[in-house]
């Protein structure tokens, strides 16, 4: 008889989620991790970038703090406590979880797993954990030294991802990080490529200009988070400028290489130019973390980009073998892999469920911070849609004015005939909180009269998806209305 009904690999946020609930299900539950829980997100994404970032807001804010009569003087930045205070929260957190794990009745097995079988591991004692020179923090392979031979009913596969690699000549330069090596960062760099204008790279780059690096994005698209509306990377382009940040788009770097003070980075565009920088920071994307794992051993297979297929229950080919994650590549978000990893519990417990990846909310915490549900508009129309789109600027809200961050706007893409909400998306002061209103519009399929006749509170930025909605419907109040002539809107 197998030692445990679950064996869950991965202790980030998909896997720690799945084992408790399949723990809550009844289930002898296993959990092998190498490093702390929590992941990446935990310990090298989600949560200490968006402690450091904070930092950032808080330095801006004060060094702003006249606008609100508040006199500030010598304002400071002290790199070394933003990443102590960054540390405090990563531990409190992964020791959390930790305890939430122990509270379960969840078996932490620490190491490395190695398939042996379909649902058999064999664990080895984990490696030493590379210098962080900024190189793959996944260096380090496991030792030969076996620790412990697990058997399980069914088996979840939650190793998460891995930052890209730049193919190119000099990305193993000292000095060439990924967001990884960025926290190992000792010091703010003067000057600093980001290679990749998508979320991470955008934060980064966000994070360091306010601290006063001299920052360029390289993007090979033709505008900054190309992944989101083409408004929302227009106007996020436009920010990043106004704050003197350079964004060099549809271009690609050829190579990098010494020079006589740092580092400079060949970059083709239909002016091929070089870029100086003391640290070049790659944000070019992810890649499944599957090294060492034994994967033929199981009979897993994967695809040409490395990731595992899933149903919608999350089972791959192989039966009693489940994967979540980002190691699936479906979408390579926490929240993703947490409710991925419930799916997958739920399944394995004898539940009827699947996972829909119809309505997944994003959230890049720049400054300003982007959060979008849905489709764009170019995604929108490109599917077949007839549709209307209203926008609400952040400038027009009162509660926006008052606490003094009026830059921005949300966008909502409607269908032309029913009103139904297609797609929302925002770059504005918390776009992360204010999106959920969007991702629920979409879930209950509500249209613009709907959002348009739900009463929000005043004064709150929350107010802007029924003012958006108004608009929609050519009802705007606290804007003007579109001019019209001859009684067609222009």
């Amino acid at each position: 008889m197998p030692q445990f009904d679950l064996l869950v690999v991965g202790g980030g946020p998909g896997g720690y989620v799945a084992a408790i609930r399949a723990a809550q299900r009844g289930l002898r539950v296993a959990l092998v991790e190498k490093e702390r829980p929590g992941g990446v997100c935990l310990n090298w994404g989600c949560i200490p970038t968006k402690a450091m970032l904070r930092s950032a807001d808080v330095f801006q804010t004060v060094n702003g703090a006249a606008a609100f009569g508040i006199t500030a003087t010598d304002v400071q930045v002290d790199f070394a406590a933003v990443r102590e205070r960054k540390n405090g929260i990563v531990d409190e957190l992964t020791s959390g979880v930790a305890r939430l794990l122990q509270a379960n009745g969840v078996t932490v097995i620490e190491g490395h797993a190695r398939f042996t079988g379909p649902t058999t591991v064999q664990v080895f004692q984990a490696g030493p954990s590379p210098v962080f020179d900024g190189g793959p923090r996944y260096a380090a392979v496991p030792t030969d030294i076996p620790i412990h031979t697990v058997e399980a009913t069914d088996v979840i596969i939650a190793t998460g991802s891995v930052p890209a690699l730049l193919p190119v000549p000099g990305a193993d330069l000292p000095g060439v990080i990924t967001s990884d090596g960025a926290f190992g960062l000792t010091e703010i760099p003067e000057r600093l490529v980001v290679i990749g204008g998508s979320a991470v790279g955008a934060e980064w780059a966000s994070l360091f200009a306010t601290f006063g690096t001299v920052v360029t994005i390289v993007e090979m698209q033709d505008r900054l988070v190309p992944a989101e509306d083409a408004e929302i990377g227009a106007a996020l382009g436009r920010s990043f400028t106004g704050r003197g940040i350079t964004v060099v788009s549809g271009s690609t770097v050829t190579g990098i290489e010494q020079s006589a003070d740092g580092l400079r980075v060949n970059v083709d565009r239909t002016d091929p130019c070089a870029l100086d920088a003391d640290v070049v920071l790659v944000g070019v994307g992810r890649r499944p973390n599957t090294a060492a794992l034994g994967l033929d051993a199981a009979g897993v297979a994967t695809d040409a980009r490395g990731f595992i297929p899933v149903d919608d229950r999350l089972r791959t080919g192989v039966e009693h073998v489940y994967a979540i994650g980002d190691v699936t590549g479906k979408a390579l978000l926490a929240h993703v892999a947490s409710h991925q990893g419930l799916t997958a519990a739920d399944a394995i417990a004898g539940h009827d469920v699947h996972i829909d990846y119809d309505v997944i909310p994003a959230a890049t915490f720049t400054h300003p911070e982007i959060a979008s549900v849905g489709l764009t508009e170019g995604a929108a129309r490109a599917a077949g849609h007839d549709v209307v789109t209203a926008k609400f600027p952040f400038a027009a809200l009162g509660r926006a004015r008052s606490v003094g961050d009026t830059e921005g706007f949300l966008k909502i893409v409607a269908g032309a005939r029913h009103h139904e909400v297609l797609g929302v998306h925002i770059i504005g002061p918390s776009a992360s909180d204010l999106i959920a209103e969007g991702a629920l519009a979409i879930t209950l399929e509500a249209t613009l009269d709907e959002l348009a006749n739900t009463i929000h509170a005043h004064p709150t930025l929350g107010e802007i998806g029924m003012e958006a909605a108004l608009a929609g419907l050519g009802l705007p109040v606290h804007i003007a209305p579109p001019r019209t002539r001859r009684g067609v809107s222009s």
